[in-house]
């Protein structure tokens, strides 16, 4: 505690003058006396993480207001690209997407905003922010020099940063802290060039005043090839360790200055088939209370994680995808309801700030709203193009698709009356192929998994392997990751040709109804082969709301009992991937504002494996309850990384 009040009394000391009014808004380092300076005055942020990506706009305010009762003073966001540029030229700053709204509404709240417009961001997401048109060009070097690269995200900050630079807080706005790139000195590249290139950049576009900042693991290791003059470096580290050790690491990069955790670990993320991981509120408490001790700034990644609805999770290698829930064990849950962990940590705020009076608002309401029934479906009205004609397999890139799946279609070229091996020798499909013959699902192909499973069928028969992205890599040397067929497929010793390939737009399908009513074709929906795997279908079915009741639609989860593997939409809305039999995740989060009291609400699920109807059970369930750990069972080896960081991924 001595520490923590000698240093904000050297700042305190060192000011000759107070604020006027009137007088132009500031933001600045104070090196002299290791501390921020805002409007003239010493200032310490405690922030939160809020990826309002992840989160429905009607929600943002809820999230917003949450954070600031939290007694938090700022929060710190992500702009992922991909989500702003979906194709090149195209982009979308409205509903879900407008970042301005955010930006003010963060500001009418009350909050300062510590901004991460990347190009890279990381943050478990598609690729790391990073859009997948960017791999048209193959030979690409991400997040360096390449001409390439530096040309596409020239204008992508041309378009941005403009936009950013009236919410800088010299210029008015919430604003006081911009991150140039991520993590950089855990990439391979260690081009400073490159980083010369971003700060120069980011100083044209928003002038010569506003702190720019880098973030790097708690290690010099990490800050050799992370930090750069003219940036100032901070570091990132988890509870359990020494944070004296971790910000003397800061100190190697910056001598002087404000002691920074940029992010401070409340929980963790998750992996498809890895247990639910979970940092005790005990533990963040401990960690955070030795932080503000020291007078340092820091900001909790995450207060609230969020959803990666849609298709729009990470992954990391070993090929681990994340799944939809982004839980991540925050003080606020996906849903942003309030934990025991949110309190402790407002408890720990509070000896060192004040926290705002009133009440909390409250967990949003939950509703269950029972069982439906599904019917099947099929492929015709989900490939909009039609069939490329192909010697050897095209990737998603080769089709201008970036997420979801896309069909191979091909014919035995001779007879396998014995089981013969389907292989892919050169691990090349990214990410899931799901393999029948003639309608007959035969098994599963997985990238670092399962290279090779037989089959039978006579010559002439067709194949048919539907290939599903199942998220690209968001961290390290890896995330030029490419989807689809990557490499050939043998049957036998023989290299397989002649492919038809079907780009599959199944959202837009979905949204348009295309898929109600409609007999099944039995192009996807195909003849069960054993019990426990079938081909690729489609379900629908609806429920209404019930009536009488105040205050609905509320948010509800959706559980998929019986079922396997797929996605699943309400009313068009993409809800993101369910995988129960491999878990940790049982539920999926469905917020209100997609669900309708004025018709009836359409389900659709990709069933990818194997449904329940056979068995008379061809329902799911609406909860009140999330289960994010409900199929792998969780140790006390793999319930807390102590002092982890993002290297703990390599």
């Amino acid at each position: 505690m001595a520490l923590r009040l000698l240093a904000l009394f050297l700042c305190s000391a060192a000011l000759t003058a107070k604020l006027t009014l009137g007088a132009p808004r500031t933001f600045e380092i104070d090196y002299k006396n290791d501390c921020f300076h805002k409007d003239g005055q010493p200032f310490r942020y405690i922030s939160g993480s809020i990826h309002y990506s992840r989160i429905p706009r009607i929600y943002w305010k809820d999230r917003l207001l949450k954070m600031y009762m939290a007694g938090l003073n700022a929060i710190q966001t992500y702009v992922p690209w991909n989500y702003h540029e979906p194709v090149p030229n195209q982009y979308v700053f409205s509903g879900d997407r407008d970042l301005e709204y955010f930006l003010q509404l963060a500001s009418d709240i009350g909050l300062l905003v510590v901004l991460r417009p990347g190009p890279y961001i990381c943050a478990e997401w598609d690729m790391g922010g990073l859009p997948a048109w960017l791999l048209n060009k193959t030979d690409i070097v991400l997040r360096s020099s390449d001409p390439d690269y530096i040309g596409a995200v020239d204008k992508w900050m041309g378009k941005l940063l403009p936009m950013i630079k009236p919410f800088l807080y010299q210029n008015g706005g919430p604003v006081i802290t911009v991150q140039v790139e991520n993590e950089y000195g855990s990439y391979f590249a260690c081009d400073y060039n490159y980083l010369r290139h971003l700060t120069r950049l980011f100083r044209y576009h928003l002038g010569g005043e506003v702190v720019l900042f880098t973030t790097d693991g708690a290690s010099v290791g990490y800050l050799k090839c992370g930090s750069l003059q003219g940036l100032y470096a901070t570091v990132d580290f988890g509870p359990g360790g020494n944070v004296t050790a971790a910000f003397a690491a800061q100190r190697y990069a910056e001598p002087n200055g404000p002691l920074v955790n940029s992010e401070f670990y409340t929980g963790w993320l998750d992996h498809w088939g890895e247990h639910h991981s979970v940092v005790p509120a005990s533990a963040v408490a401990k960690s955070l209370n030795e932080i503000l001790e020291v007078g340092a700034s820091v900001n909790l990644y995450m207060f609230i994680g969020g959803t990666n609805f849609g298709y729009w999770n990470g992954a990391n290698t070993p090929y681990a995808p994340q799944p939809t829930s982004y839980d991540y064990d925050a003080p606020l849950t996906e849903a942003g309801d309030l934990t025991d962990k949110y309190f402790a940590i407002r408890d720990v705020i509070r000896l060192y700030s004040t926290v705002p009076e009133g009440p909390v608002p409250p967990s949003t309401p939950k509703y269950a709203y029972g069982a439906l029934k599904t019917l099947s479906e099929a492929l015709d009205v989900v490939s909009f193009s039609g069939p490329v004609k192909t010697t050897y397999p095209l990737s998603f890139t080769d089709l201008n698709q970036h997420f979801g799946f896309v069909l191979y279609r091909t014919k035995l070229p001779v007879e396998c009356s014995k089981p013969t091996p389907l292989s892919s020798p050169l691990n090349g499909v990214h990410d899931r192929a799901y393999v029948s013959v003639d309608g007959v699902a035969f098994g599963i192909l997985e990238r670092d998994k399962c290279l090779s499973i037989n089959i039978t069928g006579k010559a002439g028969s067709q194949l048919d392997v539907l290939i599903e992205s199942m998220g690209r890599v968001n961290y390290g040397k890896d995330i030029n990751d490419f989807k689809g067929l990557m490499s050939n497929l043998t049957l036998g010793s023989k290299v397989l040709t002649d492919w038809l390939v079907f780009s599959l737009n199944i959202d837009e399908a979905v949204s348009q109804g295309l898929l109600a009513g409609s007999q099944s074709q039995e192009v996807l929906a195909m003849p069960i082969s054993d019990t426990s795997l079938s081909t690729p279908t489609f379900y629908g079915g609806t429920f209404s709301i019930p009536s009488g009741i105040p205050d609905l639609p509320q948010d509800t989860y959706i559980e998929f009992p019986g079922w396997t593997k797929g996605q699943a939409w309400i009313n068009g809305f993409n809800l993101g991937r369910y995988w129960p039999k491999r878990g940790p995740q049982v539920t999926l989060y469905v917020p209100a504002h997609v669900l309708s009291t004025a018709a009836p609400n359409n389900v659709t699920l990709l069933e990818l494996e194997a449904d329940p109807c056979s068995l008379g059970s061809c329902t799911v369930k609406f909860t009140t309850n999330p289960v994010l750990n409900g199929t792998v069972a969780q140790t006390a080896a793999h319930a807390f990384h102590s002092f982890f960081h993002r290297g703990d991924l390599l």
